[in-house]
């Protein structure tokens, strides 16, 4: 028991010491314990008093560091009175002086922002203008004289004035220029090759008989990726092959704008795709009457040669509905006037089906056809709806789609419907002359025969 409170003791001893009090070994006894604590306490103390007299050395030093911190407070506060009111003086003294500059600049104050503001616009018409494909680099100068001006203490100079006025003149003199030069060109696929490009004054670009675009960002001159229609091209060939004489152009007088809003306007492929099925359907029905149009009119077309010769003719032939007619008299010679009159009204009424068939789908087809397209019309005005239900309505390319196939399907209705209404009504009329020659031909044989038997 004794041992274990000397251990004890001792290890709230070794707790109780500074680190450097510690002995290397454990007390072994109370004595030793006492011991050890004495002579860390006298060591500590040796320690304390060092320190103290260290910081009591360190003193004056302090002092001195603090005083020399505030003089420089001193002196920073100081500077910072004399900077601002020098800064104050300089603002007043600037005003004055602005002020007296704008009273010696008067008129011409008001010259130069005019003269800022027309580089500016200049140097946009430059960007957008093709004769920068010819020139470039023309902005160039605009543009630093524009930013150089934006300080109010920058006047132009006199050479600054005339170079504004020199690129002013050059502008409106080669917007009256034609002029071929020799450039890049970006074709269609991409490839780059150099060729013969001829400027049409500001308006348009063309080479080799197609219209060019100058695009500004890159300073490059690129083909359209779609061309115009055949007349726009055979002008832009014609001028690229005769530069001795006037000749027919079609210009773009916005510098591009409406050539770029042709390109864009669908062909008649791309309207009649735009129908969608329903056109196809459409335009499908239109072709099967057609044909059968130009099958009737040939027929028809044969068959009034035959009888018209067969009317010139004293002898009967069977090859077409007249001399079949007139062959059931020869057939029937000892029949009654109206027996003969039966047969030959027989006869004709089996000729009217080889003269009448297939015009009836002709006529249905010419119905049909405005129906399908107002189908068309429903279909596409469903879809256009639909879109807006999912989109509304703050995009309209969203709907353009459907209402192109409303539109374009109504449109195609109508071009088939109108000519089969014409075909039918020119086959039946053709047809109808021949029976009404076949009935007057039957008439007269009953006639005929009526005076001779009288």
């Amino acid at each position: 028991m004794k041992q274990r409170i000397n251990k004890t003791i001792a290890a709230f001893g070794l707790i109780a010491l500074p680190a450097f009090a510690i002995a290397e070994q454990q007390a072994a006894n109370l004595d030793q314990l006492l011991k050890q604590l004495e002579q860390g306490k006298i060591a500590q103390t040796k320690q304390n008093q060092q320190r103290e007299a260290d910081f009591k050395a360190r003193v004056a030093e302090q002092d001195n560091m603090l005083k020399n911190a505030r003089t420089e407070r001193d002196n920073a506060i100081a500077t910072s009175t004399a900077l601002e009111q020098s800064f104050q003086a300089n603002e007043v003294q600037i005003a004055n002086r602005t002020e007296a500059l704008n009273k010696r600049l008067g008129e011409l104050k008001e010259l130069f922002g005019v003269l800022q503001q027309v580089a500016g616009d200049t140097k946009g018409k430059f960007q957008t203008s093709v004769i920068s494909a010819q020139l470039p680099g023309r902005d160039v100068f605009l543009d630093e004289f524009t930013q150089s001006m934006g300080s109010s203490t920058k006047l132009a100079s006199i050479e600054e004035i005339e170079r504004i006025w020199f690129e002013l003149q050059r502008e409106m003199t080669e917007s009256g220029k034609l002029s071929s030069f020799n450039g890049e060109v970006v074709a269609a696929d991409g490839t780059r090759r150099q060729q013969e490009i001829i400027r049409v004054g500001g308006f348009n670009l063309v080479s080799e008989g197609k219209y060019l675009e100058y695009i500004f960002e890159t300073n490059a001159i690129a083909e359209l990726k779609r061309q115009p229609s055949d007349r726009y091209l055979a002008s832009a060939r014609a001028i690229a092959a005769d530069s001795s004489g006037p000749v027919a152009f079609s210009l773009d007088p916005t510098g591009g704008s409406i050539l770029n809003l042709l390109v864009q306007a669908p062909n008649t492929r791309e309207r009649v795709d735009q129908g969608g099925p329903v056109g196809y359907v459409i335009l499908g029905i239109g072709l099967v009457g057609l044909l059968i149009a130009l099958e009737r009119f040939v027929s028809l077309f044969l068959i009034g040669r035959k009888v018209n010769r067969q009317l010139k003719s004293e002898q009967v032939s069977k090859d077409n509905p007249l001399g079949r007619v007139m062959s059931v008299q020869a057939d029937n010679p000892n029949v009654d006037n109206e027996t003969l009159e039966l047969k030959l009204s027989e006869s004709i009424l089996r000729e009217v089906p080889k003269l009448t068939t297939r015009l009836t789908l002709i006529k249905i087809i010419s119905v049909v056809a405005p129906l399908i397209g107002l189908l068309g019309t429903v279909v596409g005005m469903i879809n256009t709806f639909q879109a807006i239900t999912l989109f509304g309505t703050g995009d309209p390319k969203l709907m353009a789609g459907g209402i192109s196939q409303a539109l374009v399907t109504t449109v195609l209705g109508l071009v088939v419907a109108i000519p089969m209404v014409f075909l039918f009504a020119y086959l039946n009329g053709r047809s109808r002359n021949i029976i009404n020659v076949l009935q007057q031909e039957s008439t007269g044989i009953i006639a005929e025969r009526s005076e001779k038997g009288a």
